[in-house]
This record gives structure tokens, sequence and C-alpha cells, in this order.
């Protein structure tokens, strides 16, 4: 491995330690266990979020319904609960099953209808944001059941448990993508749909089956989310989507400890940029130079690829 090539599929991991050490020096709580503590716990949901888009986009597509898709999978659960007096166990299962449901309709959309992935996931997040504002009113679900809301506030000693989740999902990604027949046909579908199909990959189905994916990961982070908040808010932040689609181009697209990365790197700088007092105009703006940093690392990368030269 050349030393550029290390740099390139590291940068992520570098840009934290440099971030870390410079916001350290500025506050020093920053380097503390509680913030530590903070910056898992603020990474998990949108950590999911990521894997769910970085699932479309092995396969050349985008599903920007994530976010949309959390949202109302979480107040489909929580609606069970409150007017159906359903077991908090079976909530958990309704809220993914919803997840799942919209991923299978935007992949039929686009593997099937052949519609445009960007417009109709874009559609499709509009809609159900839609959907929840008119069916709360913009008023947050109180979730009381202490089972459904555990996970958000358990922790063991000191620690608290909710990031296991965002470890153990990166584990399973990496195990299924690594090493499944079906995380090699998303693979070869992303890298080449004709020469995937001449080798009897069906590509339809493995379209389908990312998006599938993509809303079964939006469910998980709407349990995670409604976990963690204690109900079901309409006001996810709006740079969430942005954010959950860069994080992948920072670690590169199908690595997920590249994936993990970057999803840290976005947490550990609004983080920090909040601790050293950083007005939020500027927090936003700062953003969005984040994403138009991911995004000329990974075209940056691909170049190098093509080129043979890393």
């Amino acid at each position: 491995m050349t030393s550029k090539k290390f740099l390139l599929d590291n940068v992520v991991w570098i840009l934290i330690i440099v971030f870390s050490i410079l916001a350290g020096f500025l506050n020093p709580f920053f380097l503390s266990e509680g913030n530590l503590q903070n910056v898992l716990v603020q990474a998990t949901t949108l950590g999911v979020l990521v894997l769910a888009v970085s699932f479309t986009l092995l396969i050349g597509e985008i599903d920007l319904s994530v976010v949309g898709n959390l949202v109302f999978s979480s107040m489909i659960g929580a609606y069970a609960m409150q007017q159906f007096g359903v077991h908090w166990t079976l909530a958990v299962l309704i809220t993914i099953i919803a997840g799942v449901l919209v991923g299978l309709l935007n992949g039929y959309f686009v593997a099937y209808l052949r519609m445009n992935s960007l417009i109709a996931t874009l559609a499709m997040g509009l809609f159900l944001q839609g959907a929840v504002l008119g069916a709360t009113q913009a008023r947050t679900m109180v979730v009381t059941d202490e089972g459904y809301s555990y996970l958000g506030s358990a922790t063991i000693g000191s620690w608290p448990v909710m990031p296991i989740a965002l470890f153990v999902a990166y584990l399973l990604a990496h195990v299924v993508l690594a090493y499944s027949a079906w995380g090699r046909n998303l693979y070869a579908t992303g890298g080449n749909r004709r020469a995937a199909n001449a080798a009897g990959i069906n590509v339809k189905r493995a379209r389908l089956g990312a998006f599938s994916a993509s809303g079964f990961l939006a469910g998980v982070a709407g349990f995670l989310y409604t976990s963690y908040l204690g109900g079901v808010s309409v006001t996810v932040g709006s740079t969430t989507l942005l954010y959950a689609v860069a994080a992948p181009l920072f670690g590169g697209r199908g690595r997920v400890i590249g994936m993990l990365g970057g999803t840290l790197l976005i947490t550990v700088i609004q983080t920090g940029l909040q601790l050293i007092n950083v007005s939020a105009y500027y927090i936003q703006m700062i953003g969005g130079a984040m994403i138009l940093l991911a995004i000329a690392v990974d075209a940056f990368r691909i170049r190098s690829e093509e080129r043979g030269v890393v």
C-alpha cells in the first residue's frame, strides 16, 4: 500500500484526531469522558442512517427518504402503543416493518418502474414528513413506556448503553457486505450493472434489496431516535439528511469502517464547534463546507483509483 493510498483510505481518522486535539486545546472538556459519551450517543442515530444511505450508494443509487422514513416509522410504532396498547417489543417490530415497507416501495419505484432514485426518494421523504406533520399537528408524541425508552436512557456503570447498538449495526453490516453472497451482489451491481446481469445476478432484485435494507435501517434509526428522546419529534435537524449522505463519502463508499469514521467525524466536529462557542450560523456554514470536502475527497479517491495511482 502506497502512502498516498493510506492517507486517502484513512483521511477521516486523521481529521478526527487533528480536530479533537484542536478542540481539546480550546476547551479541555472536549477530551473528557463525559463528552466522549455524548459524542457516541449523538452519533448512534446518525450512524445507522449513514448505513441506510450507504446500502443504496453501493448500487449507484441514493435514498433521500431516510429521515422522513425515520420519523414516519417511529410515529407508526408510537401510535400502535398509544392507540392499541401493544407491547413495546411489538411496537419496535412495527416501527422496523414500517421502515422496510417504505424501503420496498422505494426499491420498486427505482428497480422496476425505473424512476430516478434521487427524485423518487426525495419525493417520498417529503411525503412522509408531511404525513407526520399532518397526523401529529407538529406536536411531539410522548412515549411513556419504559421498555421502549430503555435503550436510549440505560447505562452500564456511567456509560450509556445506546452506542452499543451503533457498533453492533456496523459489525453486522461488515459481515453481510464482506462475507455474504448478497453483499457481493450489491458490490457487483454497483460496479457494473450489465456485467453483473451477465454473471447471472438478478440486478432488479439486488436493487430492491438495497432499498429494503435502507428502509430497515431507517426503521431501526427511528426506534433509536424515539427511545433516546422519549417521544416522536417532527423537528429532526434539517442537516441530518445531508450529513447522512456526506459521511460515507469521507470514508470511501463501500468501506464500513470508513462509514463509521465519517459518522464520528461529523459528530465530533458538530459537538466541538458547540463547545468552543462557535455561532450556530457558522456551524451550519461549516457543515456545508464539510459536505463539499467529503465530495472532493471521494472524487479525488475515485480519480486516483481509475488512473491506478493508488
